[in-house]
């Protein structure tokens, strides 16, 4: 279970061996068991004693800025690492390993956009013959990535770049085909969103993000340390590498609430410079998407467990590919 409160003026107290919420409505009593993380959105408070409260049950706090993107945490100091991991990992990052581990990254990514653009239900010959189209074209830049050659990740990060780019454009080109009118993009762009569509994504990558980076503490593993992405200083940079695995996830959330149309007008706000944001109720329904997806139950390498444990168990992986290193 996650705990989100991102309404203004809402508190999270310590109420005996209890959590309380507390608002405007009223005051509601959580039990730590079962509660695996709390998200505190802008505007809404956590005190002293709850946080420590949460520590003792290895809840972890995530803040989150007003576009969902994780600021800030608290965990317990049970998740520390083993210097053999963090040593790894930066022996990991200089290495051929790391060559061949960001290029299977990149490829998933790549085999992930093929398989959502194949779900996509075309209703003309012609529409039909762009999605096929457009798998054959990242195919052949999933063929460009495998061949690329290099004794570091720098070696090939230009063409990794590049590659991944491209297939990206293709992807959400005939992503946008697809769409209603009124959520058509215009084009992928990030903060600020100019488009609902596009300030969806920004919040589903968001929740992404900070499920991957609170699975990389856990097991372990450095998020500063990066190795395809490596030169935003003081930024969970590995994050950014591990994510492109799993950005599919949010594509797809984000596409069945579109076609569905279940994002109206009183879920999101234009402002002045053209941007798009999500108000409470679009966060409200957004979130409970993305975790309702997260939550079902997946086969993956032989195990049929949750998205979300296969994330954990991912990044648990990770470190002991890392510690092969220290």
């Amino acid at each position: 279970m996650e705990l989100i409160l991102n309404t203004y003026g809402t508190s999270l107290v310590k109420d005996n061996d209890t959590f309380m919420v507390v608002n405007s409505e009223g005051k509601q009593r959580i039990h730590p068991q079962g509660l695996k993380s709390i998200v505190i959105g802008k505007g809404a408070m956590i005190t002293s004693d709850a946080a420590l409260l949460a520590i003792d049950h290895e809840i972890e706090v995530l803040f989150v800025d007003q576009a969902g993107n994780p600021k800030g945490r608290v965990w317990s100091h049970k998740y520390g690492s083993v210097s053999t991991i963090r040593k790894g990992q930066l022996e990991f990052t200089f290495s051929k390993a790391a060559v061949e581990w960001i290029k299977k990254v990149i490829i998933q990514k790549m085999e992930n956009q093929q398989a959502l653009l194949l779900s996509l239900k075309t209703s003309t010959p012609a529409q039909e013959e762009q999605v096929k189209t457009a798998i054959r074209r990242i195919e052949d830049y999933r063929d460009k990535t495998n061949r690329l050659e290099g004794e570091i990740v720098p070696d090939i990060a230009s063409g990794l770049r590049g590659w991944e780019g491209a297939a990206s454009r293709i992807y959400f080109d005939i992503i946008n085909l697809f769409l209603p009118d009124e959520y058509k993009m215009t084009g992928r762009k990030q903060h600020p969103a100019e488009d609902i569509t596009n300030c969806l994504l920004n919040y589903a990558y968001g929740i992404l993000y900070g499920k991957i980076e609170g699975a990389l503490i856990k097991a372990g593993i450095d998020p500063y340390v990066g190795v395809f992405h490596r030169d935003d200083y003081n930024r969970p940079v590995l994050v950014f590498d591990v994510i492109e695995r799993y950005r599919v996830w949010a594509d797809y959330v984000v596409l069945q609430l579109v076609i569905q149309r279940a994002i109206n007008e009183d879920c999101f706000s234009k402002r002045e410079d053209g941007s798009y944001w999500l108000e409470a109720l679009g966060k409200r329904i957004l979130i409970q998407s993305m975790n309702d997806y997260l939550e079902e139950l997946i086969r993956e390498n032989g195990l049929d467990r949750s998205r979300i444990v296969h994330l954990s168990l991912y990044a648990q992986q990770l470190a002991q590919e890392f510690k092969k290193f220290g």
